[in-house]
């Protein structure tokens, strides 16, 4: 017996997030457009398949799930890491409820913990770049002049000091330029203009990365292309988009160790990748861009605040690189998600397509 979920006004291929309808022999009798693109595999493909062959969960799941189904009871498993063979786990929060009506099948709904962060993303990173940025913007300026008198002061008194003495002078000048470099960082960050959009190849954009990386500082890593050869042109700014690929490449190379190590960039289609606003908006994201390393991964205690500013991993970092990155990102009103564990990072950008020439005709019509 086959059973197909299609209620009215198709709500359950409407659902935001990855449902799966499992029949009494726990193979999928059902998937929605959601489910599609997170298990990375077509309706078609995965009906009749065990579920738990599709599904990995790090927790025992089978004794609680026929629990449920024999008590007719719903299940409720938070704090997963749930992996489908394709990709890296995610960490999860599991729904599994009895369909009414059918005995034995069960609704599984999956949500990737980093959908919450989908809602408002785009308000947070600009509302955390203006509260951080704007402050030290207004200061860069009357900072950088004060500096500018300790230099000189410095660099005049070392003219009639004895060598041993010098190593001070020229500490305060070497710190004294240090600190300019940051507050000027800081001032590109807050100038940022607005992206000029326009019709974008997002792999002439990897390749002009991944070209620069290898004749410089990248030049100790192994760059592979995973390329979609029909993925369709992006809508961006090529220029700020270069600046993100070359920024999450760089932060790679300098991760891994002097030996050196691997990057991938990947390009991948998933049409059912959509960015839901908090005033209930959305908008499709189908075009998908990674950026992935097997160097020691992000620490933990930073994880979860890598792209607010004035966070780093690095000594002596600023903090402002993959803030910039979030921003630029956020203004061209995309998505950038990572996952990191020791040995595999992953950068997952999503950015909206461009409009054909056909779609644009028909809208205008």
């Amino acid at each position: 017996m086959t059973v197909e979920l299609t209620p009215e006004a198709g709500l359950w291929s409407s659902l935001p997030i990855p449902g799966i309808l499992i029949d009494p022999q726990d193979k999928v009798a059902d998937i929605n457009s959601a489910a599609e693109g997170f298990l990375n595999s077509s309706k078609k493909s995965i009906l009749g398949e065990p579920v738990w062959d599709r599904v990995t969960v790090d927790a025992p799941m089978e004794e609680a799930f026929e629990r449920a189904r024999s008590t007719n009871s719903p299940l409720f498993v938070n704090d997963v890491d749930v992996g489908t063979g394709s990709r890296a786990p995610l960490h999860c929060n599991l729904q599994i409820a009895p369909l009414q009506g059918q005995p034995g099948y069960m609704i599984f709904l999956i949500s990737p913990r980093e959908l919450a962060g989908r809602m408002t993303q785009s308000n947070s990173v600009k509302s955390a770049a203006k509260s951080a940025i704007g402050m030290a913007e207004m200061l860069a300026h009357e900072i950088k002049n004060p500096l500018a008198g300790i230099t000189g002061a410095a660099q005049l008194l070392s003219m009639n000091l004895s060598p041993e003495d010098l190593e001070l002078t020229d500490l305060i000048v070497e710190e004294s330029r240090r600190i300019v470099k940051l507050l000027e960082q800081v001032e590109q960050f807050g100038n940022l203009s607005e992206p000029e959009r326009q019709e974008v190849n997002i792999h002439d954009v990897l390749d002009r990365a991944r070209r620069s990386a290898l004749l410089g500082f990248g030049a100790h890593m192994k760059i592979v292309e995973q390329y979609d050869p029909s993925l369709p042109m992006a809508l961006g700014d090529p220029d700020q988009l270069l600046q993100v690929i070359l920024n999450l490449v760089k932060n790679a190379s300098e991760a891994a160790d002097k030996a050196g190590g691997t990057i991938r960039l990947r390009t991948f289609y998933e049409h059912s990748f959509r960015l839901r606003r908090a005033d209930g908006t959305g908008q499709s994201l189908p075009l998908q861009i990674e950026i992935s390393d097997d160097g020691p991964g992000l620490p933990e205690d930073i994880k979860g605040d890598i792209f607010d500013p004035f966070v780093s991993g690095r000594e002596n970092g600023t903090g402002l690189g993959l803030a910039l990155v979030s921003k630029i990102i956020s203004d061209h009103d995309g998505w950038i998600s990572v996952n990191s564990v020791p040995g595999r990072t992953v950068f997952k950008i999503s950015l909206p397509m461009a409009e054909t020439p056909k779609r644009r005709a028909k809208k205008e019509s």
